[in-house]
């Protein structure tokens, strides 16, 4: 299972879009899925929270300015970006809209920490981050959707925020408490050990949430095209944007990469549950099709900003 991981974790790159095609390829076998995303996306942010613990947040709160600027960041540059260029570009489809908002509304990818630690960036701050914008993202995606999307798309805002809560913030923080409690011994030891098991998760949760998208990717019109292209642009945006945001800022290298991985990076796997429990098939479009990019550009852009000290020279 080591040797599986490592496999996984070399080719992730690949690994989402293969997985959104056999999901958008057999659909009627992949939908069997569904009702267990829940429940598997959980499991897989225990699994990512494993990693931190209750004193490496403490330690980023004492100066939480780049936390606050990187939440301000994810929740509040990027979606208004998303719904700018939503309603530029394809102004008679709220559902377009509303899936291009929700792409960028979520929170940062847990995921990042893989290439956070490969590029060696600043993990306390990277895992602080997660771990916050984990446990608010409950409040955060609603409250996003309804300011910015208002009454263009109905939404069950309590059941999406009890949603988030177990799939989530309930995870995360019950993933501390068991590092508080063992004297960082789980932290240490279960990471490793459930690792493999946590790329399988992802695996089946992309290809069970493709199901849902399928029958707009297998007729693809200018349209669907045009978004595409438009979820690409936003995500390299959001990665140069961090990068930008931190130069500017006159930040060290570490906490560069953890600026534009943490800008970059969004969970995806979060904006496909909620899409398909909550909203028409059409809006999981623009947020399942950010898969094909989103993995493609990590390693693109730690190429690009890589020293000669990075973990991946070794």
């Amino acid at each position: 299972m080591a040797a599986f991981n490592r496999f996984i974790e070399k080719w992730m790159a690949l690994v989402t879009p293969i997985c959104l095609l056999l999901g958008v390829w057999f659909p009627d076998i992949a939908k069997h899925g569904l009702p267990y995303v829940p429940f598997v996306f959980a499991f897989m942010t225990f699994n990512g929270a494993l990693k931190s613990s209750f004193k490496d947040v403490a330690e980023v709160f004492k100066n939480p300015s780049i936390l606050l600027v990187m939440l301000g960041l994810i929740h509040v540059v990027m979606p208004v970006f998303a719904c700018g260029l939503g309603h530029l570009f394809f102004t008679d489809n709220a559902r377009l809209i509303a899936g291009m908002v929700l792409e960028f509304s979520v929170p940062t990818a847990v995921s990042g920490l893989m290439w956070i630690t490969i590029y060696s960036g600043n993990s306390p701050l990277s895992l602080s981050l997660v771990v916050t914008d984990t446990v608010l993202s409950p409040f955060l995606i609603p409250l996003t959707l309804r300011i910015l999307l208002g009454k263009t798309v109905h939404m069950d805002t309590v059941q999406m925020m009890q949603e988030l809560i177990f799939m989530v913030a309930f995870p995360a923080i019950f993933a501390m408490c068991l590092n508080q409690i063992s004297h960082n011994r789980a932290k240490e030891c279960l990471p490793k050990v459930l690792a493999p098991y946590s790329k399988l998760a992802l695996i089946f949760v992309v290809i069970s949430n493709s199901s849902k998208v399928a029958p707009y990717v297998r007729h693809m019109n200018g349209q669907r095209v045009a978004v595409a292209v438009t979820i690409l642009v936003l995500a390299a945006s959001g990665y140069a944007i961090g990068l930008l945001v931190a130069k500017l800022w006159k930040k060290d290298h570490e906490t560069s990469i953890s600026m534009m991985y943490g800008n970059g990076m969004r969970n995806i796997s979060v904006g496909a549950v909620i899409a398909a429990a909550y909203f028409p098939g059409e809006v999981m479009f623009p947020v399942m099709i950010g898969t094909l990019f989103q993995q493609v550009l990590a390693a693109f852009y730690g190429k690009a900003t890589e020293q000669p000290g990075d973990n991946s020279k070794n």
